[in-house]
């Protein structure tokens, strides 16, 4: 198996190292009529993000009188695999990814700023092939940026995983499918991990350098996001 993740010359199977993140595309503020908007490809993985708000709450029993209320939805097109499969509100990872970007940006968020309002944030995945819940992560962070949300600083996430001999940054649907992984993320340029998700059983002593490598891919995927937010005018393209 660790042979066809990798090969003895140590190229993975789309020809990456592996310390290499996939083909990164994104692009903001395209839809005129959300308060922010992005899109965002990592590798074949794609996602669009809007964000509106603050705003008054649709259901005003959940507003907070202190901070705003933040939403996520989640919907995975049908035609984003090759199972066609319908993907409903009710999915087990659908509800997962939800809690998790919520969690995530609750403690991003200025929250305070904004009592008794609303940010709703709607996430469409496009397509499929790994890494939904970091692309997930990185499409809101530019989205809400581009909607003027003060936040604290970027969110940054980046999947890692560990072959029985190497480790490998940024994985594809086969390699999340063949290895051990986890997701990460974190604030801005800094080491402060705010998210961690282990998503298969990780041995300890791989686990230090997995994270290492994963701040390491966050950090050069908070330079992109960042270039991206300060030339928003035109699609950038890393590959």
């Amino acid at each position: 198996m660790t042979l066809e993740i990798l090969s003895p010359e140590g190229f993975r199977i789309d020809g990456r190292r592996w310390n290499e993140l996939r083909r990164f595309v994104a692009k903001v503020g395209f839809n005129t009529s959300a308060d922010g908007s992005s899109y965002l490809e990592q590798g074949n993985t794609r996602v669009i993000c809007t964000v509106h708000g603050p705003i008054e709450p649709i259901i005003r029993g959940k507003a907070f009188l202190d901070r705003e209320h933040i939403t996520v939805d989640i919907s995975i097109a049908a035609f984003s695999t090759v199972e066609r499969k319908k993907r409903t509100k009710l999915d087990k990872q659908i509800q997962e990814h939800v809690s998790c970007i919520q969690k995530v940006f609750e403690k991003t968020i200025q929250t305070g700023l904004h009592p008794r309002s609303e940010i709703n944030i709607y996430i469409q995945v496009l397509t499929q092939d790994g890494g939904i819940l970091q692309t997930c992560i990185n499409a809101v962070s530019l989205a809400l940026i581009n909607a003027s949300i003060p936040m604290y600083n970027y969110v940054s996430a980046s999947t890692v995983g560990c072959t029985d001999t190497e480790p490998l940054l940024d994985l594809n649907n086969i390699e999340e499918n063949s290895i051990s992984w986890c997701t990460v993320a974190v604030l801005g340029a800094s080491d402060n991990i705010i998210f961690l998700q282990t998503e298969t059983r990780i041995h300890i002593e791989k686990f230090e350098h997995l994270i290492s490598l994963a701040l390491s891919g966050c950090q050069k995927i908070y330079k992109l996001m960042d270039n991206i937010i300060r030339n928003s005018d035109v699609v950038i393209n890393h590959s």
